[in-house]
């Protein structure tokens, strides 16, 4: 991906660089205080090594910064979580990161601090930041993927909790669970019925999978649910369900002002007419003010929440 031309006008201290460490890609953007992109770039992820994928994230940023003749303050986001116990990456996806000490590690290499959160969170803080949940003091970030996952940002600043858990929503049990919900499919975590296992990407389209025999995107469901395909249609009505009250859950919870969902099946359009209106069937409250809202920074959201681990005015940056 090429670099974009260099914002002139931005103050070149107030360069702020994030990095998206995926399973399949990792991405590099560099914005300015006021969040104006200048430059961003894409390489493949070295499957398998944590050595080649330190060396890969170095590089990106130092050509970053040759590119825009700039040095910045640096966030990383990545599909895991830093244990507080042990300084070391755990539960990521990407498992060979998993047991090393890969803020550390970067910022040894960098020779300056390295903030690093995980990527739901980074989303979650994006949008909190200049997305969809500009300007409110409570935001819940929703991914619906090929895993669940969620970030919290209250007052613009990530709530990661005592155990760096907080916003794992996917691996809560689904709640009021129909009888042949019961007790779920297990889930890689060790438990069943998992919000995961229901919510999921893959989940959805077993949903539909398992009455047919095929196996067709989640894309194509939407579109044969549109044409009038009835096994299609019940599969969304289904999923709909399932994610209402999965949100109410959180909503009786935290009761955020606005729920921002991405990952690929944040692209059903027809969720945020249909999710919004079955809340108040669970959620413990007569009204439901809370927004449900597609991200305005669409895949971008996750680098970008990065950069912001280190917000404008922060004394460390």
């Amino acid at each position: 991906m090429p670099a974009a031309v260099p914002d002139s006008n931005a103050p070149r201290q107030e360069l702020r660089i994030g990095v998206d460490v995926g399973g399949t890609n990792i991405d590099i953007i560099g914005l300015s205080k006021s969040g104006v992109v200048l430059g961003r770039k894409r390489v493949s992820t070295p499957q398998g090594s944590y050595p080649g994928t330190v060396r890969a994230i170095v590089e990106l940023i130092h050509e970053l910064e040759q590119e825009l003749d700039m040095q910045g303050s640096i966030g990383v986001g990545i599909p895991g979580v830093v244990s507080a116990q042990t300084g070391r990456v755990k539960n990521a996806n990407s498992t060979w990161l998993i047991g090393h000490p890969l803020d550390r590690d970067l910022a040894s290499a960098l020779g300056r601090p390295v903030r690093l959160a995980n990527d739901a969170n980074c989303f979650a803080l994006s949008e909190a930041v200049d997305g969809s949940g500009a300007g409110a003091d409570v935001v819940f970030g929703v991914i619906l993927g090929t895993g669940v996952g969620g970030g919290l940002v209250v007052g613009g600043r990530i709530i990661s909790g005592r155990n760096q858990i907080a916003g794992e929503w996917g691996h809560l049990s689904l709640p009021w669970p129909d009888p042949d919900e019961y007790p779920g499919e297990a889930c890689y975590c060790g438990l069943r019925g998992c919000i995961e296992t229901f919510l999921s990407g893959p989940a959805f389209i077993r949903s539909y999978q398992a009455p047919t025999g095929k196996i067709p995107s989640a894309a194509e469901i939407v579109t044969l649910a549109g044409q009038g395909d009835a096994r299609a249609e019940a599969a969304l009505v289904k999923y709909e369900d399932r994610l209402a009250k999965a949100l109410a859950l959180m909503l009786n919870i935290i009761d955020p002002d606005v729920i921002v969902l991405g990952g690929g099946l944040s692209q059903i359009e027809r969720l945020y007419e249909n999710v919004p209106a079955k809340l108040v069937d669970h959620a413990f409250s007569d009204t439901i003010r809370t927004s449900i809202l597609p991200p305005k920074h669409g895949d971008a959201s996750g680098v970008r929440g990065a950069a912001w681990l280190w917000p404008p005015g922060s004394s460390d940056a």
